[in-house]
């Protein structure tokens, strides 16, 4: 480590860089090739069957959860139903809109294990207006 070694440090460190998961994952695009909205915030999708998820330590309830099939690209993943008793209004077949829940780095958030969406309309109705009872759910 000389005075003049500026240059051979600033290359390892190019070099090495690449050893760095984030840095290799982020410069080859992985995060976006394996995205199942594939770059947006929300997407369309049908309700295949509705589940319920045990929370992890220290809670313990079950979390409603529907599985959904998105209607771009055909991929099946499973999302959050928010609110109490909003499951009622969310039945097989339905088409909803998902977005990202909102956990670090892409991951699930909270308590609820693998599950990283959650389902914000049902049929074109605001889910939380469903609740409220401020609107009843369309027909498709």
């Amino acid at each position: 480590m000389g005075l003049l070694n500026a240059r051979k440090i600033v290359k390892d460190n190019r070099k090495f860089r690449w050893k760095q998961r984030a840095y290799k994952a982020r410069m080859l695009g992985l995060r976006r090739k394996v995205d199942p909205l594939e770059g947006s915030s929300q997407a369309k999708g049908i309700v295949i069957s509705k589940f319920q998820k045990e929370a992890r330590q220290p809670n313990s309830a079950m979390r409603k959860c529907c599985k959904v099939q998105l209607i771009k690209n055909g991929i099946q993943v499973g999302a959050f139903i928010p609110r109490n008793l909003a499951q009622r209004f969310v039945d097989e077949h339905d088409e909803v809109l998902i977005e990202r829940i909102g956990g670090r780095m892409g991951r699930s958030k909270g308590d609820i294990p693998g599950i990283r969406f959650q389902v914000i309309k049902v049929n074109e109705q605001p889910l939380h207006l469903l609740v409220k009872g401020k609107i009843e759910k369309g027909r498709r």
